[in-house]
């Protein structure tokens, strides 16, 4: 059974920052596009960045760009978001999510709360 399982998550006062892990098993992680994408509470599901199989192509919601970064590491298939500069606005359910077709695999989601 394929598993992703989220860490790291919790209460960040803005400005801080926050390094989301995604533990990776039952799958062959490297054959497999990363996301992490995020669900505020009356928004739609967004994507937060992706990293591709060999992790040579990265990319990043408007959002994200030059506060977070993603990146893995192959020896633990683990997944990580770095999120710097946080604001209250990233506040959100956040989710792990594995992809090569047709194959498709979520976490559970972890919350992450930007606040005072």
């Amino acid at each position: 059974q394929e598993h992703l399982v989220e860490s790291g998550g919790g209460l960040v006062q803005p400005g801080g920052s926050l390094t989301l892990s995604c533990v990776v098993s039952g799958i062959s992680f490297s054959d497999y596009t990363m996301r992490w994408l995020r669900q505020a509470p009356g928004k739609e599901r967004e994507l937060v960045a992706l990293i591709s199989d060999d992790g040579g192509y990265r990319r990043y919601a408007d959002f994200a760009q030059d506060r977070f970064i993603i990146y893995r590491d192959y020896d633990e298939n683990t997944v990580y978001l770095r999120m710097n500069s946080l604001k209250p606005e990233d506040t959100a359910m956040y989710y792990c999510n594995a992809r090569h077709s047709p194959n498709d695999y979520w976490g559970q989601g972890i919350q992450v709360t930007v606040s005072s």
